[in-house]
């Protein structure tokens, strides 16, 4: 019987965004590793990557939890070339995420500096001997309980958007880190909410960080804007719908 991680790879080439000969851009769904970890036991995007292409090299990465747009180039040359856009920030990354409660304000800048924990591996907090780390978040649409922000990310620190938004007060939807980590299920919003006969236990609407990698625009090699775009997956679609039409929609 094959294993369900087996059968997610399996549909591993749907992922694929853009190809090009200097580079590759995927749509990566939430739980999946960006590049391998200090074990190297899992597979991740870039051990398949370099099993279809050979050579493959990290431009930027995402984390496992985040779905959505990630780039990869194909030769050394375009590494450096887009790494350096990273690095200066010439890069528009955006990201749209789910989060508990709305901020008072539509739109805002969040500006602290980031550091790992002293004691909880793969933990950031804020910190003023940290590296410095800045987000502007612009409210897309307003729900009770619950807000969709857009996040534009003008550094690239680990866990930014996460901590950021738990800074501002309101955390990304099933963190389990920065938030409290519970799933959103459709018994939260229903008060007549009854499972089906088939159902044991109720299968969250959301039971994964609600926070998605929606657009990237860099320059290529020859120098012409590329604009790249991921739309928001099955579940987070989902989310919406329901929440919406708890508005009344």
């Amino acid at each position: 019987m094959e294993k369900e991680n087996d059968i997610i790879w399996k549909r591993a080439s749907d992922w694929i965004l853009t190809e090009q000969p200097e580079w590759v851009a995927i749509d990566k769904p939430s739980g999946i590793l960006s590049i391998p970890d200090r074990m190297g036991k899992e597979r991740s995007l870039k051990t398949w990557l370099a099993e279809r292409y050979g050579q493959i090299y990290t431009v930027h990465r995402i984390d496992r939890d985040t779905s959505g747009l990630i780039l990869f180039a194909r030769t050394p040359e375009a590494q450096q070339h887009f790494s350096a856009q990273f690095e200066h920030r010439e890069t528009v990354k955006v990201y749209l995420g789910m989060v508990v409660g709305c901020p008072t304000e539509t739109s805002g800048t969040i500006e602290a500096p980031i550091a790992e924990h002293p004691a909880r591996n793969g933990t950031m907090i804020i910190h003023r001997n940290g590296k410095a780390a800045h987000t502007e978040y612009t409210l897309i649409d307003r729900f009770p309980g619950y807000a969709l922000l857009r996040f534009k990310i003008l550094t690239g620190r680990t866990h930014q958007i996460r901590i950021h938004a738990k800074e501002l007060g309101h955390p990304i939807v099933c963190d389990p880190i920065y938030g409290d980590g519970k799933p959103f299920l459709l018994s939260s919003l229903k008060k007549k909410f009854h499972l089906s006969k088939k159902e044991e236990a109720e299968r969250p609407l959301m039971g994964r960080l609600a926070l998605h990698a929606h657009q990237l625009s860099f320059h290529g090699l020859d120098g012409k804007k590329v604009e790249l775009e991921a739309p928001l997956h099955k579940d987070m679609r989902a989310m919406i719908q329901q929440l919406r039409k708890l508005r009344g929609e």
